[in-house]
């Protein structure tokens, strides 16, 4: 027996359903459980664990936190610096970016098995064809920038490839590039957070918008997306003429 129409269009847009239902519930109940100060609560215990079964503490994290980003939910900054204090810049920058770019796949699969493919198909065949065929050819560098500028929104940026008809491959691995500078800066403040929660203190972001780490990250995107600027500013150069 098939399915009917409109019960079919519900069970495509279910996934995307999950994910918008549970980042609301995420922002109004769990706000007071995503924060520094319940951080420092458990870091204790947190710690001890992670001392007396450290395999089990890394994958339980690396699970959690890919979840946590499959499902919206606030607090990837905290869980990044969290991943810092437990682990160390190495191997916790390691266990952030897996858990990071397992949970941006699943996000772009959900989409993709969703409604993706509706939205990608439409869009093929309207006035964002040439948009669309562009962002396809030049995928490489267009998500690379996406992720080195959080310009878009990280769980947007998870979405709007697969919206696109961007491929897995290139989706994966320039999340993993691109979020690896970002992660780098926070493991490396969470590696000294154990002490900044027991004054009773939060940590100091401010470097993430310092001029140093902006300007480096705007040179890597330039550097990223300079070749695709050139040939767009420069007709007939991608026809090889």
């Amino acid at each position: 027996m098939h399915l009917s129409s409109p019960r079919n269009g519900v069970i495509r847009r279910l996934p995307l359903l999950i994910i918008a239902c549970s980042a609301l519930f995420g922002v109004i109940f769990l706000r007071d459980d995503l924060s520094f100060q319940a951080l420092g609560r458990h870091a204790g215990a947190l710690t001890a664990l992670r001392d007396t079964h450290p395999l089990l503490t890394a994958g339980a994290f690396v699970l959690g936190y890919a979840g946590m980003v499959a499902l919206s939910l606030p607090g990837a900054t905290l869980a990044t610096l969290a991943g810092g204090m437990l682990f160390g810049l190495f191997p916790g920058v390691v266990y952030n970016v897996t858990g990071a770019s397992l949970g941006a796949v699943g996000v772009f699969l959900a989409a993709r098995a969703g409604i993706g493919a509706d939205v990608a198909a439409r869009l093929a065949k309207g006035r964002g064809a040439a948009l669309l065929q562009r962002l396809q050819r030049n995928a490489w560098p267009a998500l690379l920038v996406m992720r080195l500028l959080p310009v878009v929104p990280f769980f947007a940026a998870n979405l709007l490839p697969a919206f696109a008809g961007v491929r897995l491959w290139p989706f994966a691995a320039t999340t993993v590039l691109g979020i690896l500078p970002g992660a780098l800066i926070l493991t490396t403040l969470g590696s000294g957070l154990a002490e900044v929660l027991a004054r009773g203190e939060a940590p100091d972001l401010s470097l993430l918008t310092s001029p140093q780490v902006v300007l480096g990250l705007c040179g890597l995107a330039a550097l990223v997306a300079g070749p695709v600027l050139w040939r767009a500013l420069r007709p007939g150069v991608e026809d090889g003429k």
